[in-house]
């Protein structure tokens, strides 16, 4: 019997990295890996439904389940996550210099609907009692003009939101002190290149992400991987044999990781970082499947329903091809 040909458009993680070059295979499926950019994959994924298999914005999921549109289901794998209080950049003229200093500020972002805008917000609200309402938002093409927002919002009355110009930027806008900050979950480049106008709100970011983890759990989820419902219906078994490959997948890259004799990457203190990281999250530090990932999800559905983006809340089974929410134990 000949094996399923499924197109999977996805970033090039090392934790996938045995899927692309064949180590791995999920049974039954032959995939056709097509390594692109997040950005093209979620635009091309939301609008036109093109590929069979994508990784997907967690938020804009939510807004699509939560609409109707498009027609696919996630499975609980997980191929992007970051902790987000590093993702807050400032102008150093602005006055702000804790978070409470946001309030009544100018902040821009690229969509309002990303994850981790979605993340910042909520831990910004949550964590230290800024709510999104008391911010003037500005969106807007982080280095190149005209960006817009992947899927239609509407926000409730209380945000104050604007685009900026045609010809604006938000990176040149915040060197230049006409925003006060952006939160984003790429650098501007004005801070990459050093520029004295711009810094982090937390210098010291891996000791405030790592005390969030340590006080709530929750280790923030950005991408999921998705499967177009066509593709469910005529072949329901896809999701559980795409769930176990991409765990053996990753246990690839842990592996990797206590091989001690030498380093699989190029990093020169890896062995004392994933030490680290074991310490305070334990040796499975990057979690597929729903309970372990639970707070987390729940976390998400909140923020998105707090903030407006979506109108109903969402049951966190509800997220998921239901074949992937249970184990099967011999």
């Amino acid at each position: 019997m000949s094996k399923l040909q499924l197109s999977f458009a996805c970033w090039n993680y090392d934790r996938i990295a045995a899927l692309f070059d064949g180590s791995i295979q999920p049974k039954g499926i032959d995939l056709n890996y097509l390594n692109m950019p997040v950005e093209e994959t979620f635009w091309r994924m939301m609008r036109h439904e093109e590929f069979d298999i994508a990784e997907l914005s967690l938020s804009s999921y939510l807004v699509g389940l939560d609409r109707g549109y498009p027609n696919v289901t996630a499975i609980p794998v997980f191929m992007s996550r970051s902790f987000r209080h590093s993702g807050i950049y400032i102008n150093t003229n602005s006055g702000i210099v804790k978070p409470s200093d946001l309030r009544g500020k100018r902040v821009g972002l690229p969509e309002y609907q990303l994850t981790a805008c979605l993340w910042i917000r909520g831990i910004l609200e949550h964590e230290y009692g800024v709510e999104p309402a008391s911010i003037h938002w500005l969106t807007g093409g982080e280095e190149t003009p005209g960006r817009q927002e992947k899927v239609a919002l509407s926000l409730p009355p209380e945000i104050d939101i604007h685009a900026i110009g045609p010809d604006q930027t938000l990176n040149d806008l915040l060197e230049c002190g006409e925003i006060d900050a952006i939160i984003a979950p790429r650098a501007p480049s004005s801070f990459l290149n050093g520029s004295p106008n711009v810094a982090r709100l937390f210098p010291n970011y891996v000791d405030e992400e790592q005390s969030y983890f340590r006080k709530t759990g929750i280790f923030p989820i950005m991408h999921v991987v998705a499967i177009r419902n066509d593709v469910l219906e005529r072949a329901p078994w896809v999701a559980m044999n795409l769930y176990e490959a991409f765990e053996q997948a990753k246990q690839v890259v842990y592996d990797g990781f206590n091989q001690t004799a030498a380093l699989k990457v190029t990093l020169p203190w890896l062995v004392a970082e994933v030490e680290r990281t074991k310490e305070v999250m334990g040796e499975d530090f990057w979690p597929y499947g729903v309970e372990r990932n639970r707070k987390t999800l729940e976390a998400a559905v909140t923020y998105s329903f707090e903030q407006g983006l979506i109108k109903k809340p969402l049951q966190v089974e509800d997220l998921f091809v239901k074949s992937t929410l249970e184990r099967f134990i011999i």
